[in-house]
C-alpha cells in the first residue's frame, strides 16, 4: 500500500510540474520571441543569450544550479524550484517554436498590416502571433510530452516525482524490476495518451482549415 501511495503521489507531482512548467514556459516563450523580434538590441541580445544558454546546457544541470545555487538563500521548496527550472528550459525551446511559426506566416500579412497604419508591436500581437500560434500548436504539444519525460530528473534535488518514488520503493524493498518497470510503463502510457490526444487535435485543426 505504501508503494502504491508513493507511486500515485509521485505521478501527481510529475503531472503538476509538467503542466505548470508548460504554462510558465509558454509565457516566457512568447515574451522571448517578442524581445527577439523587437528590432532593439537591448531586448534581442538578452533573449538570444537566454536561449543559447538554455539550449546549450543539460536540463538536469540547470535544475541543480537553480536549486542549490541561485535559490539557495531563498525559502523555495523543491517542487516550486522544479517548476521554475523546467519552465525556464521549456521557454527557450518554445520561443524557437514560435519563431519558426512566425517565419511560416506569409510576409505579405505583415506588410498589409503596416500599410493599414499598425505599428510593429501591433502587427505582431494582432496579426502575426495569432496565426503563428495556430500553426505551432502541434509542436507545442510535442514540447509538453518532452517536458513530461524530462521531469524524471527532479530526484536530483530531492523532489519525489514518479521516478524518485520508484527509486525509494526500490531502496526499501531491494527489488529493482517491479518499481522501475512500473515507472517506465506509466511514462509510456502517459506518452501514448498525450500523443493520441495530440494526433486527434491535429486532425481537428486540419479539418478546420
Amino acid at each position: 500500500m505504501v508503494g502504491i501511495y508513493l507511486i500515485l503521489n509521485g505521478l501527481k507531482v510529475t503531472l503538476m510540474v509538467t503542466l505548470l512548467a508548460t504554462i510558465l514556459g509558454s509565457l516566457l516563450g512568447v515574451a522571448t520571441t517578442l524581445m527577439k523580434q523587437s528590432g532593439k538590441w537591448y531586448l534581442s541580445w538578452p533573449a538570444n543569450f537566454y536561449v543559447s544558454v538554455i539550449r546549450g546546457t543539460p536540463v538536469v544541470v540547470q535544475l541543480v544550479i537553480l536549486y542549490f545555487i541561485v535559490l539557495a538563500s531563498l525559502d523555495v521548496d523543491k517542487i516550486t524550484a522544479a517548476v521554475i527550472a523546467f519552465g525556464l528550459n521549456s521557454g527557450a525551446y518554445i520561443s524557437e517554436i514560435i519563431r519558426a511559426g512566425i517565419d511560416a506566416v506569409d510576409k505579405g500579412q505583415a506588410e498589409a498590416a503596416r500599410s493599414l497604419g499598425l505599428s510593429h508591436n501591433q502587427t505582431m500581437k494582432l496579426v502575426i502571433l495569432p496565426q503563428a500560434i495556430k500553426n505551432i500548436l502541434p509542436a507545442l504539444g510535442n514540447e509538453f510530452i518532452v517536458l513530461l519525460k524530462e521531469t524524471a530528473v527532479i530526484g536530483f534535488i530531492g523532489g519525489v516525482d514518479l521516478m524518485r518514488a520508484g527509486e525509494i520503493i526500490r531502496s526499501r524493498t531491494f527489488e529493482d524490476t517491479v518499481p522501475l518497470f512500473t515507472c517506465a510503463l506509466i511514462y509510456l502510457m502517459l506518452t501514448y495518451i498525450f500523443t493520441f490526444m495530440l494526433s486527434k487535435f491535429e486532425k481537428r485543426l486540419k479539418q478546420s482549415d
